[in-house]
């Protein structure tokens, strides 16, 4: 496997285990179907909470968060879209973002939640 492979694998088990702390259960990890993909989906208080996580070694190119641009955010929308009707859910839906910087001996993670709002189309 590619260093920036294990690298964002190991952001996502931490992005995961730190949601788990915070009360989330965690309902899929890299939910697939077809060429539509989930980082993570969990619940919270009658919420589907959909969140993409981000992880660098360093923000030494920028934020993380910076890389979830429009043609991603439409890409997520469309993926939560098919998720929610293939699995039947009728919750309100938040979309967030986990930031994961740092390597496996120590990661520095922030939360944004509602980091954006899916387009009109």
């Amino acid at each position: 496997m590619a260093t920036h492979n294990i690298l964002g694998k190991a952001g996502e088990n931490a992005a995961t285990e730190y949601l788990e702390r915070q009360g989330y259960v965690i309902r899929h990890r890299n939910w697939r179907r077809g060429h539509l993909e989930l980082d993570i989906v969990a619940a919270k208080d009658n919420e589907l909470i959909v969140v993409e996580v981000k992880t660098r070694r360093n923000t030494e190119f920028g934020a993380p968060q910076d890389a979830v641009n429009e043609q991603k955010i439409r890409h997520i929308v469309r993926a939560t879209d098919t998720y929610m009707k293939l699995f039947a859910i009728d919750e309100p839906v938040r979309f967030d973002i986990i930031t994961v910087v740092g390597n496996d001996e120590h990661f520095q993670i922030e939360h944004i939640e509602n980091a954006f709002y899916p387009p009109l189309f």
